[in-house]
């Protein structure tokens, strides 16, 4: 397996430049130190600009990690908070009363927007850089790649944001159409797939290859339900021949499995910088943990836990078959500090522990990189689109199976499902079982027209179409008079 390859994120205000260290970790350079003309021509200058560019795409600095993973489940059917601090921002975004001053949003627009910049700097300037043709090839596609996926990740939260293509542009631009940001982002991805190295071919784990490129080109179909590319991209990734499976689940999420070969894209984290760990075991454990009675583990002296605790709806916990090893990351249960045994089951009170703890973490920082996408997630992709196209059928079951023999579950039958319906709502729920934490959930229910109606079922009647987007956060509306705020907020 590949090392790890590391962004350190630091807390910032002014935009940083990385520069790379033997050890192939970015390290800030004082913005004084350095200009265009003194660092963009040479190799060094212009992978500190990119390299920052994939900082703040991993977006792991502070609390960021934990807040993507909030805003994308705690609106769903599966996830929902308590305690600390954090909870009057949780409360809002679990009953839909959300709006554009919400503390979560900023960083999900303004990040985005940082890495954007920093990749339209590398474009403008590696035709300038002393190095030959095949390397300004290369990162310019991985700059148009980055620019591409914030774009994307924008799109997924805010709708059609303002498509800023160059430093040269200005800075308050109205919104494009949902047609020219889509066209944009397809043609950026389509552009650079053959220039980008094969997967297991790049400089280090964590950088763009012709994998991450083509499987956010086929999740990005998915959302825009354009099946048959969805479907094409699937099998474009799926020939390369490299992903695969990891064989066992419970194991896949471990830090010493970090890029293995189910991984196609990552958020990287690591407990040895500051605020670039991975913190979900800090959010995820019960107050006075002392022991989990199924696997033996006990809390280290080196770990922190915070008060806030993100939960399980029992519902969910309860909707796995009793032998789907994928629930086995759900602590139901815990012995305390007092050496009592806590039953969670029973009261919303279960937590995930996809995330398995790391040994070596530092406080709440783990070293666990946070799943992006997944081979899995390919799968069950090319299964969905196949079934919007064409029903029911063979070659959808045998997709969903093979994700379902990793979980030690039987396979589902082609005589099950006799409507396209039926099979819709089948992939939805194991959607839900592969990929509960990994920040899928709120997209998949959009995108099965389930998001409304399941909320509506959790008693927030208040819940409305406006609500499958968030505000553009109001700091951005007061400094931009040609934006228009989205519907209903």
């Amino acid at each position: 397996m590949k090392n790890k390859y590391h962004i350190a994120v630091s807390v910032i205000i002014l935009s940083l430049f990385f520069m790379i260290s033997c050890e192939s970790s970015l390290i800030e350079k004082p913005d004084s130190e350095l200009s265009n003309n003194t660092f963009l021509p040479y190799k060094e200058g212009i992978e500190s600009v990119l390299f920052a560019a994939y900082a703040y795409t991993a977006n792991l600095s502070e609390y960021n990690d934990n807040d993507r993973y909030a805003i994308q489940e705690m609106c769903t059917d599966i996830l929902w908070q308590s305690g600390g601090g954090e909870n009057g921002r949780a409360i809002q975004i679990i009953q839909f009363t959300w709006d554009a001053s919400h503390g979560y949003l900023p960083r999900f627009y303004d990040i985005p927007y940082k890495a954007i910049n920093h990749a339209n700097i590398v474009i403008e300037n590696i035709q300038n850089v002393d190095a030959d043709d095949d390397y300004k090839a290369v990162i310019l596609a991985e700059a148009r790649f980055l620019r591409a996926i914030n774009y994307y990740y924008l799109w997924d939260f805010f709708g059609a944001v303002p498509l800023r293509k160059s430093t040269e542009e200005a800075i308050e631009l109205p919104r494009p159409s949902e047609e020219e940001l889509h066209n944009f982002i397809e043609t950026e991805l389509v552009d650079i797939a053959n220039v980008l190295p094969d997967p297991g071919n790049e400089v280090a784990f964590g950088r763009a290859n012709k994998g991450a490129s083509t499987a956010f080109l086929c999740k990005f179909y998915l959302n825009t339900k354009q099946w048959q590319k969805c479907i094409d991209m699937a099998d474009k990734l799926i020939s390369m021949n490299y992903y695969q499976l990891f064989p066992t689940y419970t194991d896949m999420f471990k830090v010493q499995n970090d890029g293995n070969k189910e991984m196609i894209w990552v958020r990287p984290a690591s407990s040895q910088s500051t605020d670039v760990g991975n913190r979900f075991i800090a959010v995820s454990t019960p107050p006075n943990f002392k022991k989990d009675p199924v696997s033996g583990i006990e809390w280290q002296s080196n770990w922190q836990n915070f008060a806030s605790d993100y939960r399980l709806y029992d519902s969910f916990v309860s909707s796995f078959a009793s032998n789907d090893i994928r629930k086995s990351l759900i602590l139901t249960s815990y012995i305390d500090t007092q050496d009592k045994t806590i039953q969670l089951l029973g009261d919303n009170y279960c937590m995930s522990w996809k995330y398995w703890p790391d040994p070596n973490a530092n406080g709440s920082d783990h070293g666990n990189d946070r799943v992006v996408i997944r081979y899995a997630d390919i799968l069950l992709s090319k299964a969905e689109a196949l079934n919007e196209l064409n029903g029911p059928a063979k070659e959808v079951v045998d997709l969903i199976n093979m994700v379902r023999n990793r979980a030690e579950l039987e396979d589902i039958s082609l005589s099950d499902f006799s409507t396209k319906e039926s099979l819709r709502d089948h992939i939805l729920k194991e959607r839900g079982w592969e990929f509960y934490s990994e920040e899928k959930r709120r997209r998949d229910l959009i995108r099965h027209g389930k998001f409304i109606e399941f909320a509506h079922q959790r008693g927030y009647t208040n819940v409305e179409k406006h609500h499958q987007l968030y505000p553009i956060p109001q700091f951005v509306m007061d400094s931009n008079p040609l934006l228009k705020q989205n519907d209903g907020y």
